[in-house]
């Protein structure tokens, strides 16, 4: 499908998206995050995704244009581009049933941070940045920043970053525990789409099951996350892919994931 902010390209097993307004660092209007939670909707049979941005960003920010800063009350027409537009997509990615890769270079800045982070895996060119400059402009935080900073890095952390609306580098971001893997930039694409790539040949079903369970652990006690996890077993022991996986520990070879 064609689309007006975002390229998407299927390769293999892997979706490709790529936020693509290079000429604004990839700032992403709400029509941007429409267009990304559109193409996620349908994978059409694909068992990863990668996110990346055109050009020397990942993405600088959310641009709610003109209309917002120029109407008689911009703050409600925020209000509505982040719960009609950008938080859904968080939701939808968050959800997503296969593993989410994201390949940053260049600024992950404002809402750009949030999806970069809203990742399984996040892999970081050296250029790459993180911020949350919300701060400077008298803003906060949004695209769930609160909610997912605390949880990757720990709440003095997450308060640095954002009352004080610093950049957080690709090293730093690795030493905090907020990121994957930091590589040259010349290795970015290459590295990104090859972590994509394993993940996409894995047990599809059983991946899921542990992203959504990672995420439902967050928020109940050890019992719930417990029985969540025998749930989520007894979902995956019934796969395809766990039978196969079964033969080949028992035939001493590698496992032919499908997906299934």
């Amino acid at each position: 499908m064609s689309y007006e902010h975002i390229l998407t390209e299927r390769r293999g097993d892997v979706l490709v998206v790529t936020l693509n307004r290079p000429d604004r660092l990839n700032a992403a209007p709400p029509a941007m995050f429409a267009e990304l939670r559109d193409a996620i909707g349908d994978l059409g049979g694909a068992r990863a995704v990668l996110v990346t941005g055109a050009g020397r960003a990942f993405c600088s920010g959310a641009d709610v244009g003109g209309g917002a800063l120029g109407s008689e009350n911009p703050g409600n027409a925020t209000y509505a581009a982040l719960t009609e537009s950008y938080n859904p997509t968080m939701a939808a990615i968050a959800d997503l049933g296969v593993p989410v890769v994201s390949a940053v270079r260049g600024p992950a800045a404002g809402i750009g941070c949030s999806l970069a982070l809203a990742a399984d895996f996040c892999v970081a060119s050296e250029t790459a940045y993180f911020l949350q400059a919300f701060v400077n402009i008298g803003l906060v935080p949004d695209g769930g920043a609160s909610w997912m900073l605390p949880r990757l890095i720990g709440r003095a952390r997450a308060t640095e970053m954002m009352m004080l609306g610093e950049r957080v580098v690709a090293a730093k971001a690795l030493e905090w525990g907020m990121i994957h893997r930091v590589v040259a930039d010349d290795a970015l694409d290459a590295e990104a789409f090859a972590l994509a790539e394993r993940l996409a040949a894995g047990p599809t079903v059983a991946l899921g099951l542990m992203k959504r369970g990672l995420g439902h652990a967050f928020e109940n006690g050890y019992d719930a996350a417990m029985l969540r996890e025998a749930e989520n077993q007894r979902a995956a022991r019934g796969t395809a892919d766990s039978m196969e996986g079964g033969m080949a520990f028992l035939q001493k070879r590698k496992a032919e994931f499908r997906g299934q």
